[in-house]
């Protein structure tokens, strides 16, 4: 393979390499925006009156995985 051939190879890797860590940045970012989201809700339903246990049934959690969520910062 020429110079120039596995120059324009080795670009292309790391530009995949970069695209690739750009995007999993945003995945991150969009999953915490959804975790502390997901959070707050479950702080208003608590506020409302449903119990852990109520919470836990509408979404299939255990309430005790309720309660590790509402504690998250």
């Amino acid at each position: 393979m020429a110079d120039a051939a596995k120059e324009k190879v080795r670009q292309d890797v790391r530009r995949a390499q970069a695209d690739f860590e750009r995007e999993q940045g945003r995945i991150q970012e969009a999953r915490e925006k959804s975790r502390a989201r997901r959070r707050k809700r479950f702080a208003l339903a608590q506020k409302a009156g449903l119990s852990l246990r109520d919470i836990g049934k509408e979404v299939g959690l255990h309430p005790t995985r309720i309660r590790e969520i509402l504690r998250e910062k």
